[in-house]
This record gives structure tokens, sequence and C-alpha cells, in this order.
């Protein structure tokens, strides 16, 4: 009465004391005998060990013996609360007996242990999961009967199980191994996700896990594709039924649950039987043999119909006449499949090993109110090798060949003993949308390259056209007949001459001449202020303000005066003093000067002869030009063109009032002038 948890198969298994991983019953015993085939030995490896070693195992212990029945011999005793069992057990023959025994007791969970043949070196027990590993991706054996209440999984295909899954309970899941018979996994670790899905398949109910550092997945075969249910690839006559449910609605209108309507994902009703007992069935034909490893079923899908197979059996034929019931090998019952629990969720069962067959029937043995179901199957194509074709010689034609034809006989009899196979298959290569793929050096050294190339190429590129992008706006900005950004230091240069220079350290002030000091000055020193109400004066050199600002003289004006072209010309009254003042230099660092304006007084009426050109500008530097000679005044210019012969400043490229004769444009002071004059 001290046995627990318990799955004996013919090549490895699990055992458990009772109660575990609760504290077992006082006075208990349990004896477990492991056979394998002959020719092989047990190994023995422990999950977990905490049995009370009070009285020195004397009450409460584990015994593990050679052999079974009276001529056993002992191999250990063993006992100890959180006793660490290192390495395997190793029987000397292929039978062993487990004896467990619990005395008077307060604590102590008991054992969980595995056994398997010694040629799975690298047995696991249904307690290890992936956090137990620091390898990328190994291989382990899984024992029989790792479906235990007591250990939990979170997870599902194709996304992966949380690391603190257990391995062999989410294979089983996964449908890598079986309950039943245990087996080889393949485990892959990769970095974990948020939120890990719950599911029910192969008996095994996955929960739904919080976020995890690392998870893992399977590698297998990969003939997981799905076989056309949902996909239409099956068509309609090729799916049948015992029966067919047909009912009227409110309306009158008869509905009827046909076998083609048991298509998984497909909208509507499903497919239901006019009668629910043992002796209904919904037949697919795949039109040709093909490897079968895994059903999908759900309900009805109508909340208002809540129908579902929870139990059915599998049975396949090749010619729809000879039916086989699925069968776990070494077991000698059929398979009972665990089905729905409501109508909605999916739930899959896979075949270890799978069917080959053409014809594939359904069986349902439990449902909820009536039988109704949508299915999709699971797998590959499937291949049979055959042995090349013969070609015999031709038979001997006379009695001297006898010999040879003898000869010939055992050659060709050789032949067909070593090409004589049983029927073998061959899977296909087909990516498994299930599970992790491979990962190698080669792949992972792409994933690294691949994006960084394409960083690089990107940024290059960004780069390529950022520069093009500015090299046109600044070509934009940067014209000749552009403005500047107003935030640039040359605009702002370029507009300080237009305004009264002020500065704290130096204060230009601006030269004036009276009507009695020009009237001392040389005739060619004499500098001649001809003011129209149109003309404007030559433009400054500001760079980057040309054409698009309103043309502006380059003159200082008065200070409490602003002049206006409409104003009078001072120089029609001789008598009254005119200051006026003259242009001033710009700065050494700003742009250049404004071409002087030069006029040839030698034609002027109160001019001597041979008088030479004079500037409006005064010397360089703040100091006035010398007072070297005597001027007559000045005469202004009169709205009458036959009054005075006076000769006025023209700006250029602006006409003038007079013909091309009476002007003479200005030039540089040193450059030479030549007077021209023309008598009227």
């Amino acid at each position: 009465d001290g046995c627990g948890h318990t799955l004996l198969g013919p090549e490895s298994g699990t055992l458990a004391s009772i109660n575990y991983p609760r504290t077992s019953p006082n006075s208990t015993v349990c004896e477990w005998e492991i056979r394998v085939r002959p020719g092989q030995r047990v190994q023995l490896k422990f999950g977990d060990f905490d049995i009370d070693d009070s009285d020195s195992c004397h009450s409460s212990y584990l015994r593990v013996h050679n052999g079974i029945g009276p001529n056993r011999t002992e191999i250990g005793k063993y006992c100890g609360f959180g006793f660490q069992m290192d390495g395997l057990i190793t029987s000397k023959s292929n039978e062993v007996t487990v004896q467990f025994m619990s005395g008077i007791h307060t604590s102590g969970r008991g054992f969980l242990a595995a056994y398997s043949t010694t040629d799975k070196s690298d047995l696991i027990t249904c307690l290890d999961n992936a956090s137990h590993f620091s390898e990328p991706e190994f291989n382990k054996y899984c024992p029989a009967g790792c479906v235990i209440p007591f250990a939990d999984i979170s997870g599902t295909i194709p996304h992966g199980y949380r690391d603190s899954s257990s391995l062999c309970m989410a294979g089983v899941h996964a449908g890598v191994v079986s309950n039943t018979l245990g087996g080889q996994i393949n485990v892959v670790i990769s970095k974990g996700i948020p939120y890990y899905e719950g599911s029910l398949a192969n008996n095994v109910t996955s929960k739904v896990g919080p976020l995890s550092t690392s998870l893992f997945t399977f590698k297998t075969s990969g003939c997981y594709g799905t076989l056309g249910m949902e996909s239409g690839v099956i068509p309609d006559s090729h799916i049948t039924s015992s029966s067919i449910l047909e009912w009227p609605n409110q309306t009158g209108q008869v509905n009827i649950w046909k076998p083609e309507n048991a298509r998984l994902k497909r909208v509507g009703p499903p497919w239901a039987a006019f009668i629910s007992d043992e002796h209904q069935w919904l037949q697919i034909d795949l039109n040709k043999e093909k490897k079968i490893t895994g059903i999908i079923t759900t309900g009805s899908t109508l909340a208002e119909h809540y129908y579902y197979v929870s139990a059915y059996r599998i049975l396949y034929s090749d010619d729809a006449q000879k039916w086989t019931v699925y069968r776990e090998p070494g077991v000698g019952k059929d398979k009972i499949f665990q089905g729905n629990t409501e109508l909605y969720q999916e739930v899959r069962n896979n075949f270890i090993p799978p069917i080959i067959a053409r014809f594939f029937r359904i069986n349902p043995l439990k449902w909820h109110q009536k039988i109704a179901m949508k299915v999709e199957l699971l797998g590959c194509q499937f291949s049979i090798g055959r042995a090349p074709k013969i070609t015999f010689p031709p038979p001997p034609q006379n009695k001297n060949d006898e010999k040879n034809a003898d000869f010939m006989d055992d050659f060709i009899h050789s032949v067909k003993t070593s090409l004589q196979t049983d029927k073998t298959t061959f899977t296909p290569e087909i990516k498994n949308t299930t599970v992790t793929p491979s990962v190698t050096k080669d792949v992972a050294l792409a994933a690294v390259l691949v994006p960084v190339l394409v960083m690089v190429f990107t940024t290059l590129i960004l780069i390529l056209v950022c520069a093009w992008h500015w090299r046109n706006r600044k070509k934009k900005t940067e014209g000749t007949y552009d403005l500047p950004y107003w935030d640039r230091a040359g605009w702002w240069k370029g507009m300080k001459q237009f305004f009264p220079t002020k500065s704290a350290e130096h204060e230009e002030t601006p030269v004036r001449y009276s009507s009695s000091e020009i009237s001392h000055l040389r005739p060619r020193e004499v500098p001649t202020m001809l003011q129209t109400e149109s003309a404007e004066y030559a433009q400054p050199l500001v760079g980057g303000i040309v054409g698009t600002l309103h043309q502006r003289s380059t003159f200082k004006p008065e200070e409490g005066k602003e002049a206006s072209y409409a104003d009078l010309d001072p120089y029609n009254s001789p008598i009254q003093e005119v200051y006026h003042a003259y242009a001033e230099p710009l700065p050494v660092t700003g742009p250049e000067y404004a071409t002087p304006i030069i006029m040839d007084m030698s034609s002027h009426p109160s001019t001597p002869l041979g008088a030479p050109s004079i500037s409006t500008f005064k010397a360089a530097g703040n100091q006035a030009p010398p007072l070297v000679g005597a001027c007559n005044k000045l005469l202004s210019r009169t709205d009458s063109a036959s009054s005075a012969q006076a000769l006025y400043d023209i700006p250029k490229g602006q006409p003038g009032p007079g013909s091309a004769d009476q002007l003479v444009y200005q030039v540089p002071q040193s450059v030479a002038h030549p007077t021209v004059s023309k008598d009227e």
C-alpha cells in the first residue's frame, strides 16, 4: 500500500512513493519488479530522495536488488533527508527489484525515480527542467510515465515552453515522445517571451505562464503539416459519416449538419451524428497513403449548441474494408484519446508511432449532449523505398553454357537475397512549422552580419541624401539675387552702414563744408553735390544684398533732419550756408567703397579753362581735403533746360534729362578723364 505514481514500460519507466511530493503515511510498503529485454541491464536514476533517517535506515528506507524473487541480491540500502544520489545505480541483469519501506516518521517527501536500459546514457527524470542545463542545445532521454499530476508546464508549440517546465512532460505535450514509451528529445534553448499560452494536448494541460528569461522548443523530423481538411484540399466527396443530423429550426428551415462541415475553423455548424452512440464514425479519404502524425479536434463552436466529443478511438485502413484500431506498441488494448472539454478549444493528439494509411476514421466514445465535431489531420507525404530493377541475361543456348547458367542462377539468387527488404518509409524534407529550427554557427553568423550590413548601407544612403539636400539648399539661399538668412553675420554687417555709426571708443564726425569754405577751394577740388528729385547715388558693394533690397544712398544723413528728395536744392541760394554730409568710407572689414562721382567742370561758364574734374568724396581718413583753390558759386539745376549749361551727375544705368552729348559719366579718380564739351 506504499506505491505511488507508477508506469513500467518495456524500456523505461517512472516510480514514486505514495503521496509524493507530500509526506508518505506511516507503516507502508511497496515493491516494484522491473524487467527489460534479455541481454539488457537496468539503470536507476533518482530525481528526488527525502526519506526519514532518524533510526539509521532501520524502519524507513529504499532498497534495490539485482533480480526478482528469493534469489535476488541486494545492491544498496538508502535513506536520508535531501539525499543526493550521484550517478546511476546499475543492475547486473535485466531484472531489478525496488523496495520502499516507511516506518514511524513525521516528515519526508519519499522519492521519485526513473529507469531505463543501460544503452540510454543520457537518461533524465520527469522532474528535470531546462534551467538544469546550460547548453544551448542538447539531447536527453525521457522515461515513460512523465505525465504526472504534481509537475507543471507553461507554453505550447510553436512558440515554446517556459524554462521552468518539465522537459519530459513538455515533450509529451508537444508530441515528440510518448508517455507510454518514453523517448529521445532534442532540446533547443532560446530567449524567453513575455507570455506563454496554455493548451490541452496528448492528455497534458499546459498552463498560462508569465515572462521568463529563456524558453525551449524541440527539434523533430518536421512531419506536422496539415493534410487538407481546413484548406479544402480534401474534397467534400472524400468526407463521409455513419449518419447526419437533420432538424428544422424555429422558422421551419431544415438544418443539415453534413460530414463536409467537419472542417477545422470553418465558419458554421459542424458535422453531427443523427444518433449519439458508440457506433458512429467520421471517415476521411486522403486519396493515397499518408503519414499521419496527429489530429486536432473542436466541438460544435456554436454557443447555442453546446456539443462536443470528449473521448474517441482511431481506426485506419488501406481499402476502407478492413480496419485496424490504433494501439501503442507493447500495449495490448486500444488507445483511447482524450477529446474536448468544451466546444471551442482546439485539442491536439499525436500518434507515436505515426499511422500510415489512406482511410482514416474517428469513432466517438464519449460526448456532451450530442456527437458533433470539427477536425484537422496532421502529417506529411509518404514514400516507399523500392529495390532497383534487375535485368537478367538471356538463357544459355547450348550445353557448353550450362556451367555459366548455373553460375548466373547463383548470382541472381544472391542479388535477390541482398535486395529483400521490408517496407521502408522515408520522411520527406518538410519544414517543421511547430518547433524552432536547428541553430547553427552559419545561421548565427548570418543573423549578425545581415542586420549590420543593412544598417551600414542605410546610414550611407541617409548621409548622401542629407548632403545633396544641404548642397541644394545652400545654393538656393546663397544665390546672387536671393536674400540671405537673417541669422547670418554678413547680413548685419551690410546693414550697419545704413545707420549712423556710434562707437564707445571712436565716434566719427561727419565733415561739412560751407559756401564760404568752398569759395577758397581750387576749382578742381570743389565737390559738386547735385541732388535731384529722382536721382540716387551709387550703391555700396554689400555682399548678399544686391537686387532684392530697395536701393539706398551711401551718404550719411544730417543729424536732426532727414533728407528728402522733394526738398529744394540748397545750392540755388549761394548766400545760404549748406552743410551736406559726404560719403564716408566703409569699415576696413566691410565691403568696398561706392564708386566715386567724377564731374568735368571745364565746360562750366564759371570754371576756368583746363580745370580738372572734381570728386564729391572727401580724402581718405577723417581729414578734410586741403583747401587749395577757390571756386565761384555753384550753379544749381533749374527746370528750364535753356537757363544754365550745368552738367549734373547721372547715376549709372539711369537715363538723364539731357542728350547723350551733354552727359559726363563717372570714372575713378585715379583714371585721367578727358574733357568733352560742345558749344551750343
